[in-house]
């Protein structure tokens, strides 16, 4: 956490180094103290005083003896995951998700609200508040509260700017409505920042200081981690490639623009093209079906070889590589992580998406890129949601089970930090 500015008193040092011990255990799993002084720079005598505070305060426990160097045994310590939970809510233009999720990102349970109703966007609000305060109610463990909203969202006004086919959302004010609502604090946070956060703390197979989470669902959405730390914009609504025209003279887009790539790849978009007259007969009902259920559809004919599900997923994986070609020209991160409901083509599209990239994204940077598909267990942005939570908690351990509301926007990436700059405390 390089210039962080938790570290200008003994006491905020002291906190940024327990929360760099949580941190690492998050990471890495049962450690020992030696293991963890010599990784974060501190001394055996500040990391045992660190240590017994967070053991104290039922952070983390002693799991035993354990092998370390030399053949000497030590005590190792656990992150007590299971005693903290957060719950992640997710926002999308036709569906609201609850999740209950441990702090080590373990889907505990979830529930899916009924269809959002366009036409009772402050209904939908207020049940979710309901929901949410129901859960908070019946379980002392949950320590924070996480929502993913659709971008681009404002942080500072608490709105969204847009919200394509589903225009009523942009009347919410996020922070007005359940910046006070609950007893724990409440973090907001664009759906693909969000999931980028979740892909960096729950995803082994990650690089957490540069990746790119390329969120392709009912929307488009993007969100990146540089050397630790999301890319933020002064609004906190920056990489929104959603809106980035690929056609200058392409579909027009309701933000006002033109040949937007959410116009060609989005679920909603998928949906529309599989109900046009020389396409919906080749998929029975699908004028009645969800944009999740009908894109499962797609992709479940495209694997069992039907031709014109399998033309249209290619088509559909071309603009999804268009898509990854400017986020390797533009951000240059060292993975891209493809997320959502699009993802669920599988690899015909992971294959078709790398050939484009090979093709036409810069020389030098290209090479360096590797592109996956998202993994996690759950709900990607759902999970996003409980990550935003879940991150806060990580890093600030000791004061995430008081009352303070927070009603602003998380603004930092899980960071793994070197601990070079940090000093005892």
């Amino acid at each position: 956490m390089r210039g962080s500015p938790y570290a200008s008193t003994p006491k905020a040092l002291s906190e940024l180094n327990q929360s760099r011990i949580v941190q690492y255990l998050h990471q890495h799993g049962t450690s020992s103290r030696a293991q963890m002084a010599r990784e974060l720079n501190l001394t055996p005598a500040a990391v045992g005083k660190l240590v017994a505070r967070l053991i104290g305060l039922g952070l983390i426990s002693e799991t035993g003896s354990m092998d370390s160097e030399g053949g000497r045994r030590s005590i190792g310590l656990a992150l007590n995951a299971d005693r903290y939970q957060v719950i992640g809510v997710k926002f999308a233009r036709s569906m609201v998700s609850i999740g209950l999720f441990d702090i080590s990102g373990r889907l505990l349970d979830s529930e899916e609200m009924p269809p959002v109703d366009p036409d009772d966007i402050p209904g939908v609000v207020a049940e979710v508040r309901t929901r949410v305060g129901r859960r908070l109610d019946s379980n002392p463990a949950i320590v924070a509260v996480g929502m993913a909203v659709p971008g681009p969202y404002l942080r500072e006004t608490g709105r969204i700017a847009l919200v394509t086919s589903m225009p009523g959302w942009r009347g919410v004010d996020f922070i007005h409505e359940f910046g006070q609502a609950f007893r724990v604090p409440t973090f907001i946070e664009q759906d693909a920042r969000a999931g980028a956060l979740a892909q960096s703390l729950f995803d082994p197979r990650v690089n957490a200081s540069s990746m790119a989470y390329f969120l392709v669902g009912e929307g488009v959405g993007l969100g990146v981690i540089d050397r630790g730390s999301l890319i933020d914009g002064s609004q906190g609504a920056a990489t929104e490639i959603g809106h980035v025209s690929i056609d200058l003279n392409g579909l027009p887009c309701e933000c006002g623009n033109r040949g937007c790539l959410e116009c060609y790849c989005s679920a909603v978009a998928i949906h529309r093209r599989m109900c046009k007259p020389d396409m919906r007969d080749h998929f029975p009902g699908v004028q009645a079906m969800t944009h999740a259920k009908a894109c499962s559809s797609l992709f479940d004919q495209a694997r069992s070889g039907q031709q014109v599900a399998r033309t249209l997923v290619d088509q559909i994986a071309d603009y999804v590589g268009y898509g990854c070609v400017t986020i390797v020209n533009a951000y240059n991160p060292a993975q891209i992580v493809i997320g959502d409901m699009v993802a669920g083509a599988g690899t015909r599209l992971l294959e078709r998406v790398r050939t484009m990239v090979s093709q036409r994204a810069l020389p030098g940077l290209r090479e360096h890129t590797r592109i996956l598909l998202s993994r996690l267990p759950a709900d990607a942005t759902l999970t996003g949601a409980a990550a935003v939570a879940a991150n806060q908690f990580l890093e600030h351990p000791a004061s995430m089970g008081r009352s303070t509301v927070k009603s602003t926007s998380t603004r930092r990436a899980h960071r793994l930090s070197s601990g070079k700059e940090h000093h005892d405390q």
